[in-house]
Formats: C-alpha cells, structure tokens, sequence
C-alpha cells in the first residue's frame, strides 16, 4: 500500500527512483542508438524472411550413419518481406552435422535467407534454420509478464535492470573487445556499472544498497585478480572459448583471447556476487529495523552467519549453472573410458574447473565483506 502510494502522479517526479529508472532507460535508447562499429552488411542484396515449409524433396539427401549429407530442396511460401505471399524454391545444404544441420518438414516455419539481383528481382532461396523469433518473444513476454505479476514495481525495475545489463554487454563490451581495449579493465569497468545500476534499481537509493555495491565492487575486485592470476598458472589460452579462434581468422589476430576469457570469468559470476551482497545487506537491514539497539559487534556476527547459510546453497548453485556447459564432454571422456586424472588435467574441463572455482571464492568473499560494510553503516549511534 506504501508503495503504491509512492507512485502517485503528484509524487512521481519527486521520487528518486522513478527517476532513476526514466534515466537508466533513456541511457538503454542512447545504446542502442549508437552504432557499434561492426554494423556490415555480410550478404548483398539479401533480404531474410520468414516462411512456411508447403513441400520437402529429400532425393538427395544421404544417410551416413548417424548425419546425413547433401541438399534438401523445399517449396516455401514467404510470410513477409518483399515478396511476401509467393512461394519458392529454396535449398537446404547438409554438412554432415549434427550440430550444424537441420531437416524440415511439411508446416515447419523456416528462416530463410533471400538473395537477389541489383535490381531487386529473386534468385535463390536459402534455408538457414528453423523460424525461433516468435517463440523468443513469447518467452520474453510470458518473463516479463510474471516479474512484474509477483514483484510490482520491483518486477518493472527489474526488467529495466535486465535491459541496462543486456544493452551494456552487447552495445558496449563486446564492441570494445572487438576495437582492442583492455578486456580486464573493461569487465571491470562494465561490471562495476552493472552491479550499482541494478543495486539501485532493485533496493533504490537506500544505505542497503549501497553497502551491497560497496560489498559487490571489492569482491569483484579480488576474483578478477583471482581469475587473472590462476588462468596464468593454469596455462590456459583463451581459444578454449568456443567459436573464440575464428576471431583470429576473420581479422582480429591482435586480439588476446587470454585475457578475453579470464575477464568472462569475472563477468559470469558477477551477477552472483551482487545478489549475495543484497541479501545478506537486505537481511542486515530488516534485522537492524527490527531490533535497533543492535550492536555493531552483533550485526557483524549476524551478517557472517546469514552469509554462511546463503553461500552455502549459492556455491552449489554456481557449480551446477557451470556443470551444464561441460556434461557432454564428461560423457565423452566417460564413455571412452578415461581416467579421472587425464579427465581433470585436460584443458577444457581444467577451464570450467577455474571459472567455477574462481567464482565460488568470490562469493565467499563477498559475504564478510559485505558484513563488515554493514556493521559500520548500521552501528548505532553514540549519545
């Protein structure tokens, strides 16, 4: 009821974070405004469409085994686009991937590539991939539309936070990546104005927020030092990121993966560190409401012991989110039979292994920190 109250028309203005959330949107429009540099036009004269799959001619498709190879040949009926409403022949070139190729059947809703002549008449059709983009904004919406069901306002700020950090990481880090700026001190940076952009819009301009930034942007800190320090002991070079040496290939040889992929550790468990420092600032914060003749030694001991309950699960969680990446390579090593020492000593798994372990100590670290913080922004007043 307060809360709404808050958000009267006469008191919208004056409400710190209302303005807050109008400025961090008006920041998202700016980004998004901005080109990023790498704006190219990959094919010319090609124009992708949706379209319906009317018939499939398999002739000439090959079994090999478990993939197939060569090309499947389609009757497609456009659903946008220049010349939405015709239907075409289009082609489905097989490589003998199960990761890469696709089969389509009658009823499928394909993405398709268009290509055509300088004055803009058709050639050729290509079939790229399923037609996704619908089903994602449904799953977006239906996300959106349950945040803000159960959280209010909060949800509706949240949302703007997941906006800010989503427009930051595509508009701005990974542009600069690509035009060679630092990576350590671009996560850093990033990072740093992630965690205290979300902070304020998810605990407003409060004294709990500000402890959990304080608690966020030390302990981020110390796991980028972690990250950088034991990715050099480990001796792993950054192209064990998938996709990561076809950079090298396509122009950016200068590039240092290495410290591409120990700035990821940082940021991938970034988002963690900040949530463990609201709850345990959060926790502090209704603890000294209720009881306000706390003392500072007893909200110190508070804090820790409420980190040690929240660290316990969020490790597991941590690890869990990381195991996902990885199970189908353990499977591999497993099926054909190798030792657990080689499993662990090979580079991949020993990559997963620093990126889960880094930010595990992260966040252990964040819990005391944060405490600390706290019981010197919470310690009572002297008469």
């Amino acid at each position: 009821m307060n809360e709404d109250k808050k958000f009267t028309p006469q008191n919208l203005l004056k409400n710190h974070d209302v303005i807050f959330s109008i400025v961090c949107l008006v920041c998202i429009a700016i980004m998004l405004a901005i080109p990023t540099g790498f704006e190219k036009q990959i094919y010319n004269n090609s124009e992708p469409v949706k379209a319906e799959i009317i018939s499939v001619d398999n002739t000439f498709v090959r079994n090999m085994g478990v993939v197939m190879t060569g090309e499947q040949t389609a009757q497609v009926k456009l659903l946008n686009g220049t010349f939405k409403g015709e239907v075409v022949r289009a082609m489905n070139l097989l490589e003998g991937s199960l990761s890469h190729d696709k089969l389509f059947e009658v009823g499928d809703n394909a993405f398709v590539l268009l290509e055509k002549t300088e004055a803009g008449e058709f050639l050729f059709a290509n079939l790229i991939d399923h037609y996704r983009l619908d089903i994602e904004a449904v799953l977006v919406g239906l996300f959106v539309l349950v945040l803000i069901i159960f959280s209010g306002t909060t949800g509706v700020r949240t949302v703007i936070s997941f906006a800010f950090t989503l427009t930051c990481i595509f508009k701005v880090f990974i542009p600069m990546l690509l035009k060679g700026y630092h990576p350590i001190g671009l996560a850093l940076l990033i990072g740093s104005m992630i965690s205290i952009v979300t902070l304020i819009l998810v605990a407003g301009f409060t004294k709990k927020a500000y402890c959990a930034i304080a608690g966020a942007l030390f302990s981020s800190l110390c796991t980028c030092i972690l990250a950088v320090w034991f990715g050099n002991a480990f001796n792993i070079h950054g192209s064990v990121m998938e996709w990561s040496e076809s950079l090298l290939y396509a122009g950016f040889h200068t590039l240092n993966l290495t410290l591409i992929y120990q700035a990821g550790i940082y940021l991938s468990c970034s988002g963690a560190i900040l949530d463990l420092g609201i709850d345990i600032s959060a926790a502090i914060d209704e603890l000294v409401d209720k009881q306000p003749n706390i003392t500072q030694k007893e909200i110190l001991f508070s804090g820790l012991t409420i980190g040690r309950s929240i660290v316990g699960s969020q490790t597991t969680t941590l690890l869990l989110a990381y195991m996902g990446s990885f199970i189908g390579v353990m499977m591999v090593y497993m099926a054909q039979g190798t030792p657990l020492l080689s499993i662990l000593n090979t580079k991949f798994i020993a990559s997963e292994i620093l990126q889960t372990f880094v930010g595990c100590i992260g966040l252990v670290i964040v819990s005391p920190l944060t405490s600390i913080i706290c019981s010197y922004a919470y310690k009572p007043e002297k008469n």
